[in-house]
């Protein structure tokens, strides 16, 4: 049985319950590093079809192809979701807005055409808004598109995140399933550049049957690989969602999530490498079962760490952090490539 035959599977044994079309899958403020600053930032999650990968089989960490709509949303359903997200960023005078979909926001598929050019119109002419920020498979990011997108949003800064998740092909294909090589990631930054777009990319630290010493170094060899594309570079921690594969070998005691220590010290080496580029991480679920994790007493305090770096980009945010399960991580380190198939839990 292939990867993408099994995780279709167990996409296919879940219940999706239907939602209304006009509504985003989910809206919310924050605050991102931009440009050296502290920016205030809108997320919205686009209810769409769907990612055409997902409904392939797709991504064995990748939970939000249940987000997606059990029909497609038309243009008028997706302008609504963005108005009503839009919303949310009602006290701000000046932010950034990302837009996310279960899949790509430039596949026509997803997004039509002529919702596309609406949603981009309005916020070209929302003078609050200083930067847009779309996420996509690299398939989607052409120099049409490109040129379509730049035509619409004219002043407004614009930045293409994808989800590489490693520069290994191997990796990428035979733990993540992601469908895509390092090349096709290579091609859809240099035409992004090329147009004067910025470029985000997303890592994905310790996706299934890598141990944890081989996951943290390759996210090092991935931000150094990456960089020379990559205006910024977000490491997601993989964390156990609903439906998916990791969780199948969460449930059976062979996958365990990252270790806090380890984004730490990725971000140590990374950035002393390169002062500037951008690097960030949000340990989503940090402390939790189903995140990632140091030991009950520490894993706050690390991933508040984490999270303070990640907006001030000084690595000062990450000294002073101690805890006793730090030798325990390390030891770990060096346990888990000699346990590989039965993974140090706890």
């Amino acid at each position: 049985m292939s990867l993408n035959t099994k995780v279709l599977e167990i996409r296919q044994r879940q219940r999706i319950k239907p939602t209304p079309l006009d509504m985003p899958s989910a809206v919310w403020t924050g605050k991102d590093h931009v440009d050296g600053n502290v920016e205030n930032t809108l997320t919205m999650i686009f209810r769409t079809s769907g990612c055409w990968w997902g409904k392939v089989g797709g991504c064995t960490m990748c939970g939000y192809v249940y987000d997606s709509a059990h029909t497609s949303p038309s243009a008028d359903d997706l302008v609504s979701q963005f108005r009503k997200a839009m919303v949310k960023a009602s006290k701000f005078d000046r932010f950034m807005v990302k837009i996310f979909t279960s899949g790509s926001f430039l596949d026509e598929k997803e997004v039509p055409a002529d919702a596309l050019s609406k949603i981009l119109s309005l916020l070209e002419e929302d003078d609050r808004v200083f930067k847009v920020v779309v996420e996509s498979r690299p398939e989607f990011l052409t120099e049409a598109s490109m040129k379509f997108c730049l035509a619409h949003l004219k002043g407004t800064l614009f930045e293409v995140a994808i989800g590489l998740e490693t520069s290994s092909d191997l990796i990428r294909k035979h733990s993540i399933n992601k469908g895509f090589t390092f090349r096709d990631f290579v091609r859809a930054a240099e035409i992004a550049k090329s147009n004067g777009v910025a470029v985000k990319t997303y890592l994905m630290l310790k996706p299934p049957f890598i141990p944890e010493k081989q996951a943290l170094e390759d996210i090092v060899t991935s931000v150094r690989e990456a960089s020379v594309y990559s205006n910024v570079i977000s490491i997601n921690l993989c964390n156990v969602q609903k439906g998916t594969l990791i969780e199948y070998l969460w449930e059976r005691g062979e996958y365990r999530p990252p270790w806090l220590w380890s984004i730490v010290e990725i971000l140590k080496r990374t950035k002393k490498e390169f002062p500037h580029l951008v690097i960030t991480s949000d340990p989503v679920g940090a402390g939790a079962k189903r995140g990632p994790r140091n030991c009950k007493e520490c894993s706050g305090q690390v991933a508040d760490a984490i999270r303070a770096f990640s907006l001030s980009q000084d690595l000062h945010d990450l000294e002073g952090l101690e805890c006793d399960c730090r030798y325990l991580w390390e030891k770990v380190l060096v346990l888990d490539d000699l346990s590989f198939g039965s993974p140090v839990l706890e």
